[in-house]
């Protein structure tokens, strides 16, 4: 049998990032907020996230190294933020990353002219705020928070297979 306290601790990482990423979207598409380059890598983890769980529940198959898997997004997920954290608070000088766009897409030089005069969101300026708090300030609190719990389960993961 299957331990139900990992299976409920991954489930409660995937809803929290299930929750994650729908609500970035909303506040997106529905809000109308343009996110930063920043912040559109900022969701890469939450993605990962889901897809590996899932991964998990499907197949039954290298639980461990998924979680160690899920240990290494969301460290890198810390780190991003705390990077995107201190260039909005002015710490740290906006990267080139800030006003990068896809340019896979552009053919001509007119696209390429229309595409530099475009106006692009920049990574120090919070747009969205909760409760005074920018989105960057509440990713960090959630990736922590999730790092948490996966290196709990992974440090404790014999002893939770033992106990079923």
């Amino acid at each position: 049998m299957h331990n139900l306290k990992i299976d409920s601790y991954l489930k409660i990482i995937f809803l929290t990032s299930l929750v994650s990423i729908i609500s970035a979207y909303f506040i997106e598409n529905i809000l109308g907020y343009q996110p930063c380059n920043l912040c559109l890598i900022e969701r890469i983890p939450y993605g990962l996230a889901i897809i590996l769980i899932f991964i998990n529940f499907s197949f039954r198959k290298n639980e461990k190294f998924i979680i160690l898997l899920l240990i290494l997004i969301f460290s890198f997920s810390v780190l991003i933020s705390i990077y995107h954290f201190g260039i909005e608070q002015g710490f740290i000088e906006e990267s080139t990353v800030c006003g990068l766009k896809n340019s896979s897409d552009i053919i001509s030089r007119e696209e390429l002219l229309e595409q530099l005069q475009a106006k692009t969101t920049s990574c120090k300026d919070v747009t969205f705020r909760v409760f005074g708090f920018s989105l960057t300030t509440f990713n960090i609190i959630i990736s922590l928070t999730l790092l948490f719990l996966l290196t709990k389960i992974f440090k404790h993961y014999g002893k939770f297979k033992k106990q079923n």
